[in-house]
């Protein structure tokens, strides 16, 4: 019945809170706040531990919007200047995975959150939720570019050569500033990535009905890569705490779990693989680099970073490959358990391996590092000492592809074998005694069986409306 009440009420959109609009919009919002602010708090906290706050000028929550631009696919350039008579130069290309990691899980996480209870959406809904992340995105990454600027002048160590260097006008300096139209395009292409990859691993995720087809024979082998690098970051996080507990370098260990724990593990799962990497260290200029690998690559030339020449520094870097192999497995067997039961063996091992292949060569491009700080006068070489330094690691990119394939194929093929005796999605199976009795005529029996059970069901049913009606 409608009261007096109900008669100036304002309609179902107003009572019931904002209108869809106003809700996607703030959902949207809600979801890339929450991704930044995860990531500040990331980046200040491994910056911190490497000793970013002793800084000249004030530069920590600079670096801090810097660090985060990086970590989301922003550009930010280097600058040096020396005065008259001489110049500095630096650059620096290196992307703090964890950063980036702690961002993305958090924006899927938030941008799959409304869509929890729906297996299926329109075309434009999804296209229009997107859109509205990422020109959310997009915005708060345009607030933060003009944090990520600073320039500091750079200590030379010694109170005369400061001085001389002052009246000569020599006095290095160094600054950053963040390129606010590749930030923003590369930005974007972060963030629909992100989205496209999130769609492509989740099973909460829905899709448009024109997608539906592709799902079992996409969603199963990306679900296990990203399964694979997951697993991988939790080892390397476990092995960081216990270094925190242990070892007398707190701060660098921290450092590294905060900034590049996710570079340092993937680095791991391509070297147990049989992968390699090339670079040297003749300083590390700041850099959290893991003990291990430092000692590795600290040679006046370019060394080869891979199993055997980390085991000459320790001998435990040859259960990278046992644990290659546990984990590439039980990422296999989970592939092959959601995919469908009829996908032969061959089949599945051939996805894997274009799989595992394709995320090898990603987490090469990802863990490159390039870093350049040099001091020269007149035109004269970097001076060395404390006034320059060097980082470099380069993938070997078709050594990770071709492991990728190798073990993607073997493990693809093992953990298809060993799913064979476990039930997957959709399907079903006969009972014990074989074929059903009366198998073909199923539906008829069950309703005569009801019928047996309600002689009288129509007069019941008619009953029964009766009685809705005398009520």
């Amino acid at each position: 019945m409608r009261g007096p009440a109900s008669a100036g009420s304002p309609g179902p959109v107003r009572s019931h809170g904002a209108p869809p609009a106003i809700r996607a919009w703030a959902q949207a919002l809600g979801a890339a706040v929450a991704a930044l602010v995860t990531m500040i708090v990331v980046a200040a906290v491994g910056l911190w531990a490497a000793g970013a706050t002793d800084l000249p000028g004030g530069a920590f929550p600079s670096v801090v919007a810097a660090t985060v631009l990086v970590a989301a696919g922003g550009s930010v350039g280097l600058s040096g200047d020396a005065g008259v008579i001489a110049e500095a130069n630096a650059a620096l290309d290196v992307v703090p995975l964890s950063v980036t990691l702690a961002g993305a899980l958090v924006l899927a996480f938030g941008f799959l959150l409304p869509l929890r209870h729906r297996a299926v959406a329109g075309t434009r809904e999804l296209l229009a939720r997107i859109a509205r992340t990422a020109v959310c995105w997009l915005v708060l990454l345009l607030l933060l570019t003009l944090a990520a600027r600073h320039s500091f002048r750079i200590s030379v160590g010694n109170d005369l050569a400061e001085q001389i260097g002052s009246e000569l006008g020599a006095t290095p300096t160094v600054g950053f500033r963040a390129d606010v139209a590749a930030t923003l395009a590369v930005g974007l292409l972060w963030v629909l990535a992100l989205l496209a990859l999130t769609f492509l691993v989740s099973r909460r995720a829905p899709l448009s009905p024109r997608l539906l087809h592709y799902q079992d024979s996409v969603r199963p082998p990306a679900h296990a890569m990203v399964l694979t690098l997951l697993a991988y970051a939790v080892i390397g996080l476990i092995v960081g705490i216990v270094e925190l507990i242990t070892k007398d370098r707190p701060a660098e260990t921290l450092a590294v779990i905060f900034l590049g724990l996710p570079n340092v593990a993937w680095m791991a799962l391509g070297i147990g693989t049989g992968g390699a990497w090339v670079g040297h260290v003749d300083k590390a200029l700041g850099l959290p680099l893991p003990h291990a690998l430092d000692q590795v690559l600290r040679t006046h030339g370019q060394r080869t970073l891979d199993l055997g020449s980390l085991a000459e520094q320790d001998g435990r870097a040859w259960l990278l490959v046992a644990v290659a192999a546990v984990v590439l497995l039980a990422a296999a067997f989970t592939a092959a358990v959601r995919s469908p039961a009829r996908l032969p063996a061959w089949r599945h091992a051939v996805e894997m391996a274009v799989a595992l292949a394709v995320t090898l060569f990603v987490v090469g491009l990802l863990t490159r590092i390039s870093a350049h700080y040099g001091l020269s006068v007149i035109g004269v070489g970097d001076l060395g000492g404390d006034l320059g330094g060097e980082v470099t690691l380069e993938p070997q990119l078709l050594r990770l592809v071709g492991v990728g394939l190798v073990w993607g194929l073997v493990t693809g093929f093992l953990g298809s074998l060993l799913a064979r005796g476990v039930r997957h999605p959709g399907e079903v199976r006969e009972p014990r005694g074989g074929r059903e009795p009366d198998g073909g005529r199923e539906p008829d029996g069950g309703r005569e069986s009801d019928g047996g059970r309600e002689p009288d069901g129509g007069r019941e049913s008619d009953g029964g409306r009766e009685s809705d009606g005398r009520a």
